[in-house]
């Protein structure tokens, strides 16, 4: 399994992903799923990829070797696209193309045809821009009402996204929002495991991205977990309990 984060921000974008692909408890692997492409002056995409890892290995490779546009029949790479959504029908019409390949050999071997990818970033003088690709090859994007995508086990760390990320988040606070969602499904599903790679991309600054990896023993992401865990039961302790919860004591004999 796997838990990808993008928050799309006025500030800019904050992409998070964990590295754990896994056939079975007993057979635990990593892989990064966050690849960049960064042009100098011209272009910085980020891709974070979910899903069977075959599939989003050869889509991966496709997108910079060229896949055929399906009107014009040129070749198009993620280097030749001038817009962010022509990035983003390049990669669906990739995945199609990875489904024509493998798709029926896939069924027959009860093996699911299972992928999907967040990408956002900005060409130089363009939109920066969010989306999310489905198997089908299809996608939507992130919008203000929107500001985040997620991919794979989010359901553990999506409530803490819903209640506090805005399109006005400044991206630090997000940056911080993003690992605290991620520590909630580390902590409850282990199919998501650390390392996390980190991109930070700030509008209209193509040149000037930040990346990280966050290990299990990373200094800041333990302080981060061990201060969120005691301000949840801080808090929890503050709230006064529900009056139906309250009992007199039974009266003696």
């Amino acid at each position: 399994m796997t838990d990808c984060v993008g928050l799309f921000l006025d500030e800019g974008l904050v992409m998070v992903a964990d590295t754990r692909t896994n056939a079975g408890l007993d057979n635990i692997s990593s892989f990064a799923k966050l690849h960049h492409f960064h042009r100098p002056g011209d272009r910085l995409i980020t891709a974070m990829t979910a899903g069977n890892l075959a599939v989003s290995q050869a889509v991966m490779n496709l997108v910079q070797q060229g896949v055929r546009h399906p009107e014009s029949g040129e070749m198009e790479t993620i280097w030749t696209v001038s817009t962010m959504f022509s990035a983003a029908a390049l990669f669906g019409e990739a995945i199609r193309q990875v489904y024509r390949v493998h798709g029926e050999a896939m069924r027959q071997h009860s093996v699911s045809f299972d992928t999907s990818i967040l990408l956002g970033g900005q060409l130089a003088g363009r939109t920066m821009r969010l989306f999310q690709i489905y198997s089908a090859g299809n996608f939507i994007e992130a919008t203000a009402d929107t500001p985040f995508l997620q991919l794979g086990e989010h359901k553990y760390g999506k409530p803490i996204l819903d209640r506090a990320v805005t399109k006005a988040t400044p991206i630090s606070d997000a940056g911080k929002l993003a690992l605290i969602s991620m520590d909630s499904t580390l902590r409850s599903n282990l199919s998501v495991g650390a390392p996390l790679d980190v991109l930070i991309h700030r509008n209209d600054r193509i040149d000037e991205f930040q990346t990280y990896r966050v290990t299990e023993n990373d200094p800041y992401f333990a302080m981060l977990r061990e201060r969120w865990a005691a301000a949840l039961y801080d808090a929890h302790r503050d709230i006064p309990p529900p009056p139906w919860a309250t009992f007199a004591p039974a009266a003696s004999a």
